[in-house]
């Protein structure tokens, strides 16, 4: 398994074979010339397919997938995703099309993970999830951020951080994403816990929901400001463009009581990090898009050498401050440079 330290240099020795393109039926990613991998000898054909491979985050994962293929010629590695998070249709197609191909595994970051559980019943080709669970018995695994965890990891690190700030009675408002969705649910959980066990006290009574989605975030910042005009110390959000949303909001409203609130997003993208930089954010709980692809694609290649593969495998989480943004920003640069090769 790969550490992040291998980004870097994967970013300046990745392949220049690697090219992706768009199109309205997706977009799909193999190694230029490269000769497709033979199962039984040692070799396998892996398929990928993601979310879309059109939004920065799901590049991330494409990069990681890509990695593995660099560090195992023997293993080929396609990789192709819908033209947009809402193209359902067009990614169950791409599934039921790769499904019945010459595959030896699949990686399959479901944008509708029951239908794509009826999708895949009865195969019995190695699948891993992929940043979203798919509830199948066909899915021998599945690799992403434990959100729970990771949640708890931003909440803790807030308080502190709401400390240091001043704030001596620390309560914490959340602008969520969808009601009912597990992900949003299981940060929701993280940051609760998060802040109460390291001394604050998160409304779970106030919280907003937004779709996930940053007009939505302005206007639940403004009322949290209409209710709270004294100020609360920390407003975390389900994602980062909500969050870089409200604290821009709060900015606006010229309310000094929200000048040290603390703003905490979640996925820690390149406009995260900027946002930290230039002082629109505070913080950001960062998923790692790049380990996630490589270690699903390990996971398929492990269970076709007759190891044994876990259940769930975390892809590891991390809390991106004024400190280290600088960093994260150059290394996630490097994952999308090496796409671009």
């Amino acid at each position: 398994m790969k550490k992040r330290l291998l980004a870097m240099l994967l970013a300046a020795a990745m392949c220049t074979g690697l090219a992706a393109c768009s199109s309205d039926t997706g977009t799909a990613t193999t190694p230029e010339g490269g000769e497709t991998a033979e199962s039984g000898d040692g070799s396998y054909n892996i398929d990928v397919i993601l979310k879309t491979t059109a939004s920065e985050y799901w590049q991330y994962v494409q990069a990681g997938a890509m990695a593995y293929q660099k560090d195992n010629p023997n293993v080929t590695v396609t990789v192709k995703g819908a033209p947009s998070e809402t193209s359902y249709q067009e990614q169950l197609n791409m599934i039921q099309t790769d499904l019945a191909g010459d595959y030896d595994g699949f990686v399959i970051a479901p944008l509708q993970a029951d239908m794509v559980a009826n999708l895949i019943e009865g195969q019995t080709k190695p699948i891993v999830a992929v940043d979203t669970k798919i509830e199948a018995p066909e899915v021998i695994s599945f690799v992403g951020t434990g959100n729970e965890s990771a949640g708890a990891l931003g909440g803790a690190a807030a308080v502190e951080a709401a400390k240091a700030a001043g704030w001596t009675e620390i309560k914490a408002i959340e602008i969520a994403g969808v009601q009912g969705d597990t992900t949003n649910t299981d940060r929701m959980n993280g940051y609760m816990k998060g802040i109460e066990e390291a001394g604050g006290d998160f409304l779970e009574d106030e919280v907003q929901y937004a779709d996930a989605v940053a007009t939505k975030a302005v206007d639940a910042m403004n009322g949290i400001m209409s209710r709270y005009p004294d100020g609360i110390a920390i407003i975390c959000a389900n994602n980062d463009d909500m969050a870089i949303a409200a604290a821009k909001a709060a900015a606006d409203s010229g309310n000094e009581a929200y000048a040290n609130t603390i703003f905490l997003g979640f996925d820690g993208i390149q406009s995260a990090c900027d946002a930290i930089l230039e002082g629109r954010l505070t913080m950001s709980v960062a998923q790692q898009g790049y380990e996630m692809g490589y270690m699903a694609v390990e996971a398929v290649v492990n269970n076709l050498n007759g190891e044994d593969v876990e259940e769930f495998i975390d892809s590891g989480a991390d809390v991106v401050t004024a400190d280290n943004a600088q960093e994260r920003k150059e290394t996630l640069q490097g994952y999308l440079d090496a796409l671009e090769a």
